[in-house]
């Protein structure tokens, strides 16, 4: 049974189609325009081709790739259907200047990713913080206080009854067609697959969409090693879903790997288990032991859809996020080599020029940009995935907090791991103070991505911590230099307080430091301002698919 009272998959997909199309904007004969104080936004994105070499795969592998890209697409309606609702294509045709039709379609809807999702159309309702996975007009204390199966599943939408009454439905029944599509997309692709163990891994994977059942394509995921094209498909984060964090999301990336940078990180993943006994917080909150078959690998992404295409772009991914993979496999930290050098090209490079004092700026270097973003995926396998007082998951426990102090651990801990392989020579590229001015010139960029973003969240509150402690100091002319001893030593601070609200599961713990420093202060503001003068970029968008390739 999906709900408390016997509902049939007709009656229940018509509830669904009434909710999705909720969002949709109803004056259909009516224009929309762009809201004046939205026009300076349409151009904060840089368009980058998204290309790789594919001269070296053999023609199975290039069909294959032709392939994953047509699922690809399918998580993108997917997406659409869960960010914004039906109607896209209606929500489109209101539109008449492509520029603004163009920021609707990177944006996944008529809400500004990079701006706390404020509505940037005319007549446009401010976007439900729970998406289109439940109903618009309920409440958190009406969840809560409801009893049903699927409640809290990440693979469930949840609607009401005619009576009032909340259900759920399972995504494979909610979004059949899609469904069925994709999954057959993905078992053709296998049979051009070289290496076998891929090819049925993309067969349990079709089998995962069709039952929402995940946990064995995740295993066999983990399982491979050797093959040369991998895909990332399916509902994974659950950052679209602002209102419990339960919810995950559509998005693909389809990736080729880069053999020789994936020789070269390999070394890391055998220092995991002393770098976790060595975290700087109480053994309770570091007991758990992360798998230690977790590998690091280098790839050029050949397409993104869905949320990973939505707003800012990821640039390295640390999966499964299954607890029990987690302990028993470890995860699998990919590193999007050639969309993380289009970012330091034209975004963190700029910044520097703007943003830190001249005589640091030669420290603001490709390579520690690559160290600290992979050890931050790197660090997602690292702390605790369970409390210690029986709160259940972390996850579970912090709610829709739980995906910001996150990523805010992962920063933090990504960069206490570098300071601690370069002190046993592991790391043997650059200094520590190239990493520290990176990291700070990667706040500057990452906290452009506003408040309603974890990534963004997180990085305000690190930034505003480092400045209460002294990790950086500002000079007359808003530069910035790095103070060493008093980064380092903000860093362990920080590190074990997230850490422990973790651990202790302290959802009001967590509201709290949200609120008192997950904000742009005064400062900031005006240094922020410095990039948008400059006209720097916020974050790329791609010119992508297989006509770019050659397919």
């Amino acid at each position: 049974m999906l709900a408390l009272k016997s509902i049939s998959r007709l009656s229940a997909a018509i509830l669904l189609a009434t909710s999705l199309g909720s969002m949709q904007v109803t004056a259909t004969e009516k224009r929309l325009t762009l809201k004046p104080e939205f026009k300076e936004r349409l151009n904060i994105y840089q368009e980058v081709e998204l290309n790789a070499d594919l001269s070296h795969l053999s023609d199975n592998q290039r069909e294959m790739l032709s392939l994953l890209i047509d699922a690809s697409k399918i998580m993108d309606e997917l997406f659409w259907l869960q960010a914004y609702g039906e109607g896209k294509k209606e929500l489109l045709k209101q539109i008449d200047d492509p520029a603004v039709k163009r920021f609707v379609e990177i944006n996944y809807g008529p809400w500004d990713r990079l701006d706390a999702d404020k509505p940037f159309l005319t007549s446009v309702a401010e976007k439900s913080e729970g998406a289109q996975f439940y109903p618009e007009d309920m409440s958190k204390e009406a969840f809560e206080n409801a009893d049903f199966k699927g409640k809290t599943s990440l693979y469930t939408v949840v609607r009401k009854d005619k009576e009032g009454n909340l259900f759920s439905i399972p995504y494979s029944e909610a979004y059949t067609d899609h469904i069925d599509r994709a999954a057959a997309i993905l078992e053709k692709a296998s049979t051009y697959a070289d290496d076998k163990a891929f090819g049925n891994y993309l067969k349990m994977r079709a089998k995962a969409l069709r039952s929402d059942e995940y946990q064995a394509s995740d295993m066999a995921w983990m399982d491979m090693k050797t093959n040369p094209i991998d895909v990332v498909i399916g509902p994974i984060e659950t950052y679209e879903d602002l209102l419990f964090g339960y919810r995950s999301a559509f998005e693909s990336y389809v990736l080729v790997k880069d053999m020789s940078w994936s020789d070269k990180l390999a070394k890391y993943a055998e220092h995991l288990p002393k770098l976790q006994k060595d975290l700087p917080v109480k053994k309770a909150y570091k007991k758990e032991v992360p798998g230690s078959d977790a590998d690091l690998n280098a790839y050029d992404v050949i397409y993104y859809a869905g949320h990973s295409n939505a707003g800012g772009k990821t640039i390295a991914i640390n999966l499964p996020n299954d607890e029990e993979v987690q302990l028993q496999k470890g995860t699998r930290r990919l590193q999007l080599k050639n969309a993380m050098r289009a970012k330091f090209d034209a975004i963190m490079l700029p910044i520097s020029k703007q943003l830190i004092v001249e005589e640091d700026r030669k420290h603001v270097t490709f390579n520690a940009f690559f160290a600290n973003t992979m050890f931050h995926e790197v660090a997602h396998g690292l702390g605790i995935k369970n409390t210690i007082n029986d709160k259940g998951t972390v996850r579970q426990a912090l709610k829709e907090h739980a995906s910001a102090l996150e990523e805010g651990k992962a920063d933090i801990l990504g960069l206490y791991m570098v300071r601690q392989l370069l002190a046993e020579k592991v790391i043997t590229e650059g200094e520590l103070k190239d990493y520290y001015t990176t990291f700070m010139a990667g706040i500057f960029r990452s906290v452009r991505f506003g408040a309603s973003s974890a990534h963004g969240k997180a990085n305000m509150v690190r930034f505003n911590y480092f400045a209460d402690n002294g990790a950086f100091s500002r000079d007359e002319q808003g530069l910035y230099s790095v103070n060493m001893e008093k980064m380092t030593a903000a860093i362990d601070s920080l590190s074990e307080r997230i850490l422990t609200l973790q651990g202790d599961g302290d959802y009001d713990g967590v509201g709290k430091l949200m609120e008192e420093s997950g904000m742009i202060k005064e400062a900031l503001a005006a240094d922020l301002a410095k990039l948008e003068d400059a006209q720097i970029p916020v974050d790329i968008v791609f010119k992508q698919g297989k006509m770019v390739l050659g397919l």
